[in-house]
C-alpha cells in the first residue's frame, strides 16, 4: 500500500508561484509513474502533468512551459513547481501514482493524495 501526502499549496496573486510537494511512503515507487492532477470549482478532475520512473513527463497544454514536474527516486518525492500563476490554476491539486508508464486517465491511477488547494487571485 502506498500513501501520498500533498503539501505546499496556499493563496498567491496571479503572476505568482508555489511549489508543490507529494510525499510517499509504505513502499518504494521503484517502476512507478506518477502525475499531478487538479479540481476546479465546478469542473471535473483533470491531468496537470506526469512522469516515469526515469523522468520522461508530459504536460497538459494549459500548463506547459509554467508547470515543470519533477522527482527524487531516493526520497521517494514529487514536485510541481508552478509559475506564472493565473486565477484558472485555482483547484484542489492531487499527487497519484501508478504501477507502469504514464497515463492521463483517473482511473489508471492506483494511489491518490487527499489534495492540496490552491488559490489564486487576480
Amino acid at each position: 500500500q502506498v500513501q501520498l501526502v500533498e503539501s505546499g499549496g496556499g493563496l498567491v496573486q496571479a503572476g505568482g508561484s508555489l511549489r508543490l510537494s507529494c510525499a510517499a511512503s509504505g513502499r518504494t515507487l521503484r517502476g512507478y509513474a506518477m502525475g499531478w492532477f487538479r479540481r476546479a470549482p465546478g469542473k471535473e478532475r483533470e491531468v496537470v502533468a506526469t512522469i516515469n520512473w526515469y523522468g520522461s513527463t508530459a504536460y497538459a497544454d494549459s500548463v506547459k512551459g509554467r508547470f515543470p514536474i519533477s522527482r527524487d527516486n531516493v526520497k521517494n518525492t514529487m514536485a510541481l513547481q508552478t509559475s506564472s500563476l493565473k486565477p484558472e490554476d485555482t483547484a484542489v491539486y492531487y499527487c497519484a501514482a501508478r504501477g507502469g508508464e504514464m497515463a492521463t486517465t483517473i482511473p489508471a491511477y492506483d494511489y491518490w493524495g487527499q489534495g492540496t488547494q490552491v488559490t489564486v487571485s487576480s
